[in-house]
């Protein structure tokens, strides 16, 4: 065989035929592994970045399908979304205003008027008092319109109409499904591009207490139209249909998007760096759904007319349906945030450095008194000391475990679990340091392109 000719796949070092690599055979050889080792990189950089993408465009709309499968499938989450609509004063007002325009204007006082001067007529009286009957319209109006508005403002300000809010929404609860799927019936209705409220109940308990302070008449107030408009918009269908495709994937959005990110940490050569890409990418992502969850808002106020529901309202209901969504946007964030803290800590920075060695420090310090005071831990110290990494990974997993499990966590959640954390990790510290045994110095690791490591560094 040719000693110029090149090495054999899998043969090692030798030819086929047992002798040596040239020099030159060497070069070619090493060159074609660098390149093979560099196209290799590059693919699952490429394969990383795709899956990144992924994951950051399908962070915000996941949350919001959570959010929305969370109002539907629970009860007891609807109903605490809703019941501070009942005492945003700015609603009891546009409510009160609403129901006692509607029953002042179903009792004809030109009819009564009329009635009295009939009576008077019928009984002697002179004609000009007969006459001064049609003058009582004015003031029996204004009257009326008092007593009726006195009446509605103690109803909708009082905790029985809170009450009744709250247990008419728990028993309706398909209000939601109603508005963005148009299936069922509740108190909350869908009529064209309006969704309404059903106030019957309200209507007939304020009727009553006409009627028990004395307005008989009351008792004859005729059906009204008992629907309040709560939000108008131009294309609820298109909504409705996007809120249908949202509450269908809601449940596993969020878990294909969380794969989707760790496929791409595991995939990409940098593992560390592609989690605080990961981490950055997310926390962009959920400042833009704030953003736009504020320019909605906007939007929501401008297309609402002043003759439908008072601006103040329009923005206690919207700000109140939406919370948890902002509530839910600001905890990823959160996580987001603190995953890339992490991340950086445990990189070869000069303040990750100083951070760790700052720790180190410390609870060295500490474990090291303690042991002095006659606290040592002993073997426990030392299998601590030795097991550092799996230690210290079982806790942080503990932690993500423990947001996991959380029922709807918040960023106050978020920051008890990471001190939990960093309390449990300072106390391993410090019980490993006082084993009694002076800490040994771990072993310098060779680094690309040093001493240790004589394969070439890639291009």
């Amino acid at each position: 065989m040719d000693p110029s000719g090149p090495p054999v796949p899998g043969g090692g070092d030798r030819p086929s035929d047992g002798r040596p690599l040239t020099a030159a055979q060497r070069e070619e050889y090493e060159r074609l592994r660098e390149a093979s080792a560099v196209r290799h990189r590059h693919l699952r950089y490429a394969a990383a970045s795709v899956l990144l993408l992924l994951a950051f465009l399908l962070a915000p709309v996941s949350v919001v399908a959570s959010w929305v499968d969370d109002e539907v499938s629970d009860t007891d989450r609807y109903v605490q979304t809703v019941a501070p609509i009942a005492s945003e004063p700015a609603v009891q007002s546009a409510v009160t205003e609403k129901l006692t325009s509607r029953i002042v204007g179903e009792v004809d006082v030109a009819a009564i008027t009329e009635s009295l001067a009939k009576v008077l007529k019928d009984s002697g009286a002179p004609p000009k008092v007969v006459d001064s009957a049609d003058l009582l319209t004015g003031p029996l109006k204004n009257a009326l319109d008092s007593a009726v508005r006195g009446v509605v403002t103690r109803v909708v300000t009082s905790d029985q109409f809170e009450q009744i809010w709250e247990n008419a929404n728990r028993r309706a609860h398909a209000v939601v499904v109603k508005v963005l799927t148009g299936q069922g019936s509740t108190a909350v209705q869908t009529r064209g591009d309006t969704i309404e409220l059903d106030v019957g109940v309200l209507v007939e308990e304020v009727k009553q207490r006409l009627v028990d302070s004395g307005f008989g008449l009351a008792s004859q107030i005729p059906e009204v139209d008992r629907t309040i408009p709560l939000v108008q918009v131009d294309k609820l269908d298109e909504a409705q249909d996007a809120m249908r495709l949202l509450d269908v994937v809601g449940t596993w959005l969020p878990v294909v998007a969380v794969a989707l990110a760790a496929l791409a940490v595991w995939t990409a050569p940098a593992h560390r760096m592609a989690l605080m890409a990961a981490a950055i990418g997310v926390g962009v992502m959920m400042i833009l759904l704030l953003v736009a969850l504020a320019v909605m808002r906007r939007v929501y106020l401008d297309s609402v007319p002043p003759t439908t529901l008072p601006q103040d309202a329009a923005a206690a209901i919207y700000d109140t349906l939406v919370r948890f969504l902002r509530e839910g946007t600001r905890t990823v964030l959160v996580v987001a945030v603190i995953t890339a803290l992490a991340a950086y800590l445990y990189g070869p920075g000069r303040g990750a450095r100083f951070v760790r060695a700052a720790a180190a420090k410390g609870t060295g310090a500490t474990g090291r008194a303690m042991a002095r005071a006659g606290g040592r831990t002993g073997a426990v110290g030392r299998w601590l000391r030795a097991n550092r990494r799996w230690t210290t990974g079982v806790v942080i997993a503990a932690g993500v475990l423990a947001l996991v499990l959380w029922n709807h966590p918040t960023p106050g959640a978020v920051a008890l679990v990471l001190g939990l954390v960093v309390l449990v990790l300072l106390v391993l510290g410090v019980l490993a340091a006082a084993s009694g045994e002076p800490e040994r110095e771990p072993e310098p690791r060779p680094t690309a392109g040093g001493p240790g490591d004589r394969r070439p560094r890639a291009a």
